[in-house]
């Protein structure tokens, strides 16, 4: 009940509508909270560590797409949206029940063409079109917005990185220590991408990538670093590459897809981790950190945590019986793997079926093209906006891909995530940085990260002492949402278990 406290569907426990509105798992989230730090933190990071222009762009981007484009899309029924949720990651068929993927995938798990005719084309709920439109939308506003507040001072950087410059007093310091020397990065880069060649040229029949996609994928990786790292660095919020790597190698590369969750990986994950591995040395070269001794752990780290995951991902799916599968799984199981789920359907949508039958000329789903258009014009506005007017300092803190690319989270992230993360980052970022700043320059921080560490502490002491021996508590709590029917689609004649028939 404290991941999501849904009180309007309490009150109207019988109604479509209302929960529709009110769920903050599966609708809306009108008014919804919760109270876990897990529900809190979970998709943006600590709100506690995020500046409040940060803060407010979100919230601005969410109410956009949640409740005005949203709504107005899906009681006009565009693209027949009443059919099916309002708010849903799933695939469904015309008559708005689940797409069996099974049915459309050949022995050799590539799309079957005429299996995929006959048995109808995908559709997707109104939301997920729709955030794969701010997807489109964000990707470009990235590039147009670093290009024109940021553009000048990446090329004097990048000029200057080849000739003497004055350093500032944290380089200073750190120049006493022994430099990491560029030759063992490149070094590492070099075996590293001639390693998943070989990977996925003598996998090809498992991996399906072949060869010059990995060398693709590194360049759109190598590509964008800087501009979504200039984001993150500046927000605190990393806008998400994975729906243009999806889209490209969807593109030239379609019905096949294991190569697509590949590319994805290697072009989209590859550029995350860099971004947080930057985000360590950055910490680090404050810290003042030797140089070799953070390059020795970050090797160290990376190799561990390569074993790890491999290692409790293949424990957890042989002993989890129907894990991930929420068709067995019970409603109040936690092994739902929301992420992992969107990945799949992403894997369907962009890797087997393909763009082109879904986003291009033979989809449903084309004019979603047109954010692309959209997201670059945006930050031109507001940049065409703070030159007119220079000395209004707030103009410049509109940051459109930060704003666009809001709810690039959602799915798997719920309406619930977005509505607390900025209610506390609106008390600790604006209120109490504001009217208790001693305050919080002295505890804020340590706040946060006693938070995060707390929370993973107490996720693995739960699951050890209570998860690996069947242990459950069954009380009132357990009901995550209370808005069984926030799911229903209000379309005349459509039945799906559960949910009452419209006439």
């Amino acid at each position: 009940m404290v991941t999501s406290l849904s009180w309007i569907c309490w009150i109207f426990p019988k109604s479509v509508l209302a929960q529709q509105l009110g769920s903050g798992l599966y609708g809306l989230g009108i008014g919804c909270l919760g109270i876990d730090w897990s529900t809190i933190s979970s998709y943006l990071g600590s709100p506690l560590a995020t500046p409040w222009f940060a803060v407010a762009n979100v919230g601005v981007g969410f109410v956009l797409v949640m409740y005005v484009i949203t709504p107005l899309a899906y009681w006009l029924n565009l693209y027949d949206a009443k059919t099916f949720p309002i708010f849903s990651e799933d695939l469904f068929t015309s008559s708005g029940q689940d797409y069996n993927i099974s049915l459309i995938v050949n022995s050799d798990f590539e799309l079957d063409l005429k299996a995929y005719e006959k048995y109808g084309t995908i559709h997707l709920s109104t939301f997920f079109a729709i955030t794969y439109g701010v997807g489109f939308a964000a990707l470009t506003a990235t590039v147009v917005h670093v290009g024109l507040f940021h553009g000048k001072e990446i090329w004097q950087l990048s000029l200057s990185a080849f000739r003497d410059r004055k350093i500032d007093v944290h380089t200073r310091l750190m120049r006493k220590y022994k430099q990491v020397p560029e030759l063992w990065f490149q070094v590492i880069l070099v075996a590293n991408v001639a390693l998943t060649i070989f990977t996925c040229e003598y996998y090809i029949e498992q991996l399906q990538l072949p060869w010059w996609g990995v060398l693709l994928a590194c360049v759109i990786a190598i590509f964008f670093t800087v501009p979504i790292g200039i984001i993150t660095a500046t927000t605190n919020q990393t806008p998400g590459l994975n729906v243009i790597t999806e889209y490209i190698i969807g593109y030239i590369y379609p019905g096949r897809p294991v190569a697509n969750i590949c590319f994805k990986v290697y072009g989209y994950i590859s550029m995350s981790q860099a971004l947080t591995f930057l985000q360590d040395f950055k910490l680090g070269h404050y810290m003042k950190v030797p140089p070799r001794a953070m390059f020795h752990a970050q090797m160290v780290g990376t190799v561990i945590a390569g074993f790890v995951y491999l290692g409790t991902a293949w424990w957890l799916i042989h002993s989890i019986p129907n894990i991930c599968d929420t068709a067995l799984l019970s409603a109040d199981s936690p092994w739902t793997c929301p992420a992992d789920r969107v990945f799949y359907d992403a894997s369907v949508i962009w890797g087997l079926i393909g763009p082109r039958r879904i986003f291009g000329n033979l989809g449903e789903y084309e004019a979603i093209n047109w954010f692309f258009l959209l997201g670059a014009i945006a930050p031109a506005i507001v940049w065409l906006f703070h030159k007119a007017y220079p000395d209004k300092e707030w103009i410049r803190l509109i940051n459109m891909p930060v704003l666009i690319g809001a709810t690039g989270m959602m799915p798997p992230a719920t309406a619930v995530n977005y509505t607390s993360w900025v209610l506390m980052g609106f008390i600790f970022s604006f209120v109490i940085y504001r009217y208790k700043k001693d305050w919080w320059q002295r505890h804020n921080y340590v706040l946060s990260g006693g938070l995060d560490a707390g929370l993973a502490f107490m996720a693995v002491l739960l699951y050890l002492c209570l998860g690996l021996e069947n242990i459950s508590l069954d009380w009132w709590g357990e009901n995550l949402d209370g808005c069984s029917l926030a799911s229903c689609p209000t379309a005349k004649g459509i039945i799906v278990e559960g949910c009452p028939v419209f006439s």
